[in-house]
């Protein structure tokens, strides 16, 4: 296939093992025939799945869908712990996992389960003194990184595989952003006094967009196809209906009346409302407050 032409509008790409986040980025960016590409919500090299990219205007969307829940597919072996929390990482210790119990199991599953608070991985992207805490690591000097709030909204045991001393522990989480699934098996591996790492992630789902339309690599170098701007954005952000008067204020950076719905979603800079001219196309993204709709990011007319 020949480089395309850009268009504003998202993809949802299937991303395979083996490859960063940035990897995909660049081939898109080939596909696209643009550099303005840019995803929401990083992938470990071996994780697969879901991965949200912005094309041209559509990156203005990214940092939004960022702060969506997210819905993995994951693999926990308990009895082992590494360096990184996964399977990329060297086996640092652990102890038996032959005998622990369903109950045992399903306490500490329920005990990682709702508003906790989360020490990210050491190996991780996270900035320390201006410093990826990864870089850190590597270097022999891993920081010391604070817990932080996360929501996860459901930790499902899905099933059991005993292994000799080992247990892989199959799950389906949907958890808040900012949550590490790998510190999720390195935590429930330390309630259970085990160990644990993770060995398989595959990502679900990203706020609206899941893999039912999610494309690979091939598929897209086969036809690539954008969702355009206000598809996109409808199956993320609560809609607005405007005026084509009010497109036009919201437009120029203009204001509009709040809904006044106390009942319904009140747009918020982390989760806005986005607004629809009488065309169908995406104005802006809206953020409530003082009785004022206000433009977050204005799609039209730029």
């Amino acid at each position: 296939m020949t480089e395309g032409t850009s268009k504003d509008g998202l993809v949802i790409v299937d991303k395979p093992g083996g490859m960063t986040s940035h990897d995909v980025v660049a081939r898109i960016r080939r596909l696209a025939g643009t550099r303005k590409v840019g995803h929401a919500g990083t992938l470990d090299p071996m994780a697969t799945g879901v991965l949200v990219l912005g094309v041209e205007k559509a990156t203005r969307l990214l940092s939004y869908l960022t702060l969506t829940e997210k819905q993995y597919d994951a693999t926990i072996r308990l009895g082992q712990s590494t360096s990184t929390d996964d399977a990329e990482g060297a086996v640092t210790g652990g102890a038996s996992a032959a005998e622990v119990s369903a109950a045992a199991l399903n306490n500490a599953v329920n005990g990682l389960t709702g508003e906790i608070q989360q020490v990210p991985p050491a190996v991780s992207a996270i900035k320390v003194d201006g410093q990826r805490a990864y870089r850190l690591a590597r270097k022999g000097a891993p920081p010391e990184l604070k817990p932080r709030t996360v929501t996860v909204c459901e930790f499902t045991v899905t099933a059991v595989h005993p292994a000799g001393d080992l247990l892989d522990v199959e799950a389906t989480v949907r958890c808040s952003s900012g949550t590490y699934i790998r510190a999720l098996a390195r935590d429930l591996g330390g309630q259970l006094g085990t160990g644990g790492h993770l060995t398989r992630l595959r990502r679900t789902r990203v706020g609206g967009y899941g893999l039912e339309g999610a494309r690979t690599l091939e598929q897209l170098a086969e036809r690539f196809e954008v969702l355009p701007l206000a598809q996109a954005a409808s199956a993320v952000f609560p809609r607005r209906d405007v005026s084509a008067d009010e497109a036009r204020r919201l437009a120029h950076g203009g204001r509009l009346t709040a809904e006044g719905h106390p009942e319904r979603h009140r747009a918020t800079q982390e989760h806005p409302t986005a607004a629809y001219a009488p065309d169908g196309s995406l104005v802006a993204l809206l953020a409530e407050q003082d009785g004022q709709a206000r433009p977050l990011v204005v799609f039209a007319g730029s």
